[in-house]
């Protein structure tokens, strides 16, 4: 072997042990993902927009249902209806509420989600062997657009939304838990108002 050939053997190892780069998934993968995904509960993490953490199980039920629990807090948020309900658990009083299109998660509660549609995808990058995907509603921008960061193979591992005022809150998923049936009852926003009264 001569000297420029075993110059070049290390450089080749490091190569061989260094995982591939994941290529970018592309938008009409990531859709038909989404499209794909029915029910789903995962634990997860969120950082709010004042840097605090919070932890907890969601629920998901597509189309249009959500339902996130935060651990050790009565606070809970839930999409359902069109609606999103958010129960504070400082305060006795009803929830906010307000329509789920008015929120970028509505993006990925939709009944079909089409991420080829015109100017609703503003970013789609890979980065770190992650796929990063930022959609907002064509109709309406400012309602503020969702982060969607995805793995190969396709599998959703976070979002952010930067609403309407521009605060940013982070939500990291952990294993997710697919399919399985969750009672209807869970994203009633009626069944929680009567059960905190």
């Amino acid at each position: 072997m001569n000297i420029r050939s075993l110059a070049l053997a290390p450089a080749l190892l490091i190569s061989l042990a260094l995982p591939a780069l994941a290529e970018k998934i592309s938008l009409n993968e990531i859709s038909r993902y989404l499209n794909s995904l029915t029910t789903v509960t995962s634990a997860f993490t969120q950082v709010n927009p004042d840097g605090t953490i919070s932890t907890g199980t969601v629920y998901i039920q597509r189309p249009g249902r959500v339902r996130f629990e935060y651990a050790n807090d009565n606070t809970l948020v839930m999409a359902s209806g069109g609606n999103v309900a958010i129960f504070d658990g400082k305060s006795s009083g009803g929830p906010q509420q307000y329509p789920l299109s008015q929120t970028p998660l509505s993006i990925i509660l939709a009944p079909n989600v089409d991420l080829g549609r015109a100017n609703m995808v503003t970013a789609h990058t890979e980065t770190q062997n992650a796929t990063v995907v930022t959609a907002q509603d064509p109709q309406h921008p400012e309602y503020g657009n969702i982060q969607m960061v995805f793995t190969s193979p396709t599998e959703l591992r976070q979002w952010v939304v930067t609403d309407d005022s521009g605060q940013k809150t982070t939500v990291i998923l952990g294993e997710m838990q697919k399919g399985g049936s969750i009672p209807s009852s869970r994203f009633s926003i009626n069944n929680e108002i009567s059960r905190r009264n």
